[in-house]
């Protein structure tokens, strides 16, 4: 295991940004840097040994601190959505920015994606990784209680990439964290991603309004677009769908299998199924994804429009997204999992991908 570290660059508020990059044995390899915890790299071998670039990204901090689609970054303190950009907990009510139409999206404008995280690199045997640390304060984007997060991603020689998430609070609070990467197995930038095929092992989904909100309710997937069980070429059924921007509940989630203060579960992660899928036939790179969540928010990259990247520019589909997660909107809707943190707790939850060709 190979760790290399430097300075990427510095923000406009004078803060040094650092970007640690891990390489295996097996040539593949992640970057990441301090700002927004954004994971900005990963490059993997396909079935040639052509190693190539597989996220979006911007070409330097600049592009990141311009704004951009959540490439990479950390999202939180809730991602995903919450209807009204509201939310009321123990009583009190609490009033959020709203950053989507109406609603709050993945922790508002001043979410995690544009916090400096203290960053650690670290090698322990057949392994190496990045642990990030951030301090939410209490009233950070209208969220209540004092947030202390960590989030390690760590590769190994057995080519799989972890993402493992821990927070305490000392008042209740909502919790979402993931990672928004998006991926292309041909190669950033390199088309788009419907020809990928996808296997989702998820026979339930959470349908939504028109502003993304879920209506509450969990239904089948079997006869409808969102039917991935078997193996799928993305493009088939995505213009049915109106494209894919919808969370998926996993099998483990319904076995009992999961949960965000359980150590055991999150630990056992790697013994599960995989809950998806993804390859590439034009290339051979294959992923499969593990997780401790409840949900996976499928996302297609339909709002993607010559936006900025590397080296170029990216259009819609150039890139899919496999958010785990808890359910959107969760705060405001009693019958799903809940997100609520609370002091004495502990906030836990891993996800795997396991990268092959």
């Amino acid at each position: 295991m190979k760790i290399e570290g430097t300075t990427y660059g510095t923000t406009k508020s004078g803060d040094r940004v650092d970007i640690v990059t891990i390489t295996n044995s097996n040539n593949i390899s992640f970057s990441a840097i301090s700002y927004g915890a954004t994971l900005i790299s990963v490059k993997t071998p396909d079935r040639n040994g052509n190693i190539d670039e597989i996220t979006l990204g911007k070409a330097d901090l600049a592009g990141y601190e311009a704004g951009h689609p959540f490439f990479g970054s950390t999202v939180g303190r809730f991602g995903n959505r919450i209807a009204g950009a509201a939310f009321s907990l123990d009583g009190e009510q609490h009033n959020l920015e709203a950053n989507n139409g109406p609603n709050s999206l993945h922790g508002g404008p001043g979410g995690f994606h544009v916090r400096m995280w203290e960053i650690f690199p670290f090698k322990q045997d057949d392994k190496a990784g990045i642990k990030f640390t951030y301090v939410s304060e209490d009233g950070e984007e209208g969220f209540p209680g004092r947030l202390q997060i960590s989030a390690v991603y760590t590769l190994t020689e057995n080519n799989e990439l972890f993402f493992d998430y821990e927070a305490i609070t000392d008042k209740a609070t909502p919790i979402n964290l993931t990672n928004h990467v998006y991926w292309n197995l041909s190669g950033a930038g390199d088309g788009t991603i419907l020809d990928h095929v996808l296997k989702l092992n998820c026979d339930r989904y959470i349908p939504v309004d028109d502003v993304q909100i879920p209506l509450g309710e969990i239904r089948a997937v079997a006869g409808t677009p969102f039917d991935f069980q078997q193996e799928k070429r993305i493009g088939d059924d995505i213009g049915a769908a109106g494209g894919f921007d919808h969370n998926w509940v996993t099998a483990a989630y319904r076995k009992g299998m999961t949960g965000h203060g359980s150590e055991e579960k999150a630990a056992a992660v790697a013994e599960t199924e995989p809950f998806a899928v993804l390859t590439s036939p034009s290339t051979g790179r294959r992923q499969e994804f593990f997780t401790s969540q409840p949900g996976v928010q499928f996302y297609s990259g339909n709002f993607l429009d010559n936006e900025s990247g590397r080296t170029g520019n990216y259009d819609k589909n150039a890139g899919l997204c496999l958010e785990t997660q808890n359910f959107p909107d969760a705060p405001n809707q009693p019958s799903f999992p809940s997100s609520i943190l609370r002091p004495g707790e502990k906030y836990i939850q891993s996800t795997m991908i396991r990268f092959s060709c």
